[in-house]
This record gives structure tokens, C-alpha cells and sequence, in this order.
């Protein structure tokens, strides 16, 4: 019983030594950082890969991650023109010192958080709520100053702070959306108003460029007119020796009569003209001719 019992006794003490001895070694994973403490008192900050550690002496306490992390704040605070809005703040750190992140501080978010507060509550009851939505850089930069200056002492780097939203209340919100709506609305009116005259100006100008012409046309029509009838006046007054003046106008009336009856006879559309055709209307006609013709030279020699 005896060489059995020492076997026995031999055997659960090498596997208690194996055991322990593979206790030893353990892993920490990348980005990852141990905290081994010895006896209650800090050991060693065991890094990424395979460690060791005195068996039944050492023991690992926390694992802390070192990745860059990010806490969303929430915050309530009054402007200066005493709006009330809600503040949504982002806070992106990372772990810089490790043991003065995990001895100095317990609660990193709790602290982050306070301090968030602290800032935005300091920041923005001097602002209007106007210049509130203008101001969203210089009140983030305000909240990573004041992280910074307090957050570095406990091992923690900030490297962001974040304002990514401005939400006043619902009533606020609706009001602002009228005004802005109301601004827009006179601004599209002044320039309806603007477009109307520039419409307006132009018309006019065509319209009197368009008489300019018109009227320089009548005067070449009328001019042309006036140099034909003194050619066949001349002519007539030519081959018809002691005619007088008079005499030729009236007949270059009847003539001229006769050929624009023949000619609206051939582009009428209708089958009757209403003309005074009776002599009674030719001498109507040749009257108010010599009278125009005595205005003129009257005209002409005053």
C-alpha cells in the first residue's frame, strides 16, 4: 500500500504543479492593456501577446480596452434670450496613461459628463439662440479645453468633442420656420417686383423704338410718294403745254383714284368697297388735296 500511495500522492502533486505552472501564462489581446497586481499592490502592466505571472502570488484585476471610445451627452441649458434647449454633445477619448486611468479615476464617463455639463451650461446662456447654431465650433472647442486641461491628469487624451445637435423647443422651432419663411417670401416679392419693372422698362423701350421706326417708314413712304407725283406732275406738265397746276393735280388724283380702286379690287377678300365713287366725291377729294397744298406752301413760305 505504501510505493501505491506515494504514487498516488506523486502524481496529484505534479498535476497541481502542472496546473499552476499553466496558470501562469496567460494572453491579452491587441489594444488591450492588464492590470497584475501582486498581493493587493500594483505589479506591472502586462501588454499584448503572451505573459507570465508568479503563480498564487500574481492575479490580474482589470482588462482595459485602449481603443478610442466615445460618450454621447445629453444637455439641457437656457440661452441668454431664455430659450431652453437641448444640447447633444459627443465626446471621442482614448486611454493615454494606464494606470493613472485605472488608479486615479473610477468612473471615467461620470467624470467626462460633469464636466460636459459644466462647459456647455457656462457657454451658452451668453449666447442668443441665434447665435447659438453659429457658435456650435466655439462651444465644442470649450468642452475639449476644459476635458483636456482636466481629463490629462487622470491618464485620459480627449480627441474630439463634438456638438452635432441644437434642438430648441417644438413652439421655437415652428416660430423660427415662420419668420424664415416669412424672409423668404419678402425677398421673392422684392425681386417679382424687380422683374415686373425691368418687363415694363423694356416694353416701353420697344415700343417706342418700334413708333421711331414706324414713323421713319410713313415719312420715306410719304416723301416717296411726294417725289412720284412731282416727276409726273413735271412730265404731264411737259407734254401738255399751258396746263396749269391745278389742272395737272387733278388729274394725277383721278389717275391715282382709279388705280388703288383697281388694286384693292384685286386683293380683296370681299366683293364690296365702300368709296365715294360719284364726281361729287372726286371733287370732295381734289378740294381737300388743294386745300392741304395751299396749307403747305403757306407753310413753306412763312
Amino acid at each position: 500500500m505504501g510505493p501505491v500511495i506515494f504514487v498516488v500522492l506523486g502524481g496529484a502533486v505534479f498535476l497541481a504543479l502542472f496546473i499552476v505552472t499553466m496558470g501562469s501564462f496567460f494572453t491579452v489581446q491587441q489594444q488591450t492593456v492588464a492590470v497584475v497586481q501582486r498581493f493587493g499592490k500594483h505589479a506591472k502592466m502586462a501588454t499584448s501577446g503572451l505573459n507570465f505571472k508568479l503563480p498564487l502570488i500574481d492575479s490580474i484585476v482589470h482588462r482595459m480596452d485602449m481603443r478610442i471610445k466615445e460618450i454621447m451627452v445629453q444637455v439641457e441649458t437656457k440661452t441668454e434670450d431664455n430659450v431652453f434647449v437641448h444640447l447633444s454633445v459627443a465626446v471621442q477619448y482614448e486611454i493615454q496613461d494606464p494606470y493613472a486611468a485605472f488608479y486615479k479615476l473610477t468612473n471615467p464617463q461620470g467624470q467626462i459628463t460633469s464636466y460636459v455639463f459644466d462647459a456647455v451650461r457656462a457657454k451658452v446662456p451668453l449666447l442668443k439662440l441665434d447665435h447659438v447654431f453659429e457658435a456650435k465650433n466655439e462651444i465644442a472647442d470649450t468642452v475639449k479645453d476644459q476635458l483636456t486641461e482636466t481629463m490629462t491628469g487622470f491618464g485620459y487624451h480627449i480627441i474630439k468633442a463634438l456638438v452635432i445637435d441644437i434642438e430648441p423647443a417644438r413652439e421655437v422651432k415652428e416660430s423660427m420656420n415662420r419668420i424664415n419663411a416669412a424672409e423668404r417670401l419678402k425677398v421673392a416679392a422684392e425681386m417679382e417686383g424687380e422683374a415686373e419693372k425691368i418687363r415694363k422698362v423694356k416694353s416701353a423701350e420697344a415700343e417706342a423704338e418700334s413708333k421711331h421706326l414706324q414713323g421713319l417708314g410713313i415719312a420715306r413712304q410719304r416723301k416717296a410718294i411726294a417725289d412720284g407725283l412731282s416727276e409726273s406732275a413735271e412730265l404731264v406738265k411737259e407734254q401738255m403745254d399751258g396746263v396749269g397746276a391745278e389742272s395737272i393735280m387733278a388729274l394725277l388724283l383721278m389717275t391715282q383714284y382709279f388705280d388703288t380702286l383697281q388694286a384693292m379690287s384685286e386683293n380683296s377678300k370681299t366683293n364690296t368697297i365702300f368709296l365715294p365713287h360719284a364726281p361729287g366725291g372726286m371733287h370732295s377729294i381734289q378740294q381737300q388735296i388743294q386745300n392741304a397744298m395751299m396749307v403747305g406752301t403757306q407753310i413753306n413760305k412763312d
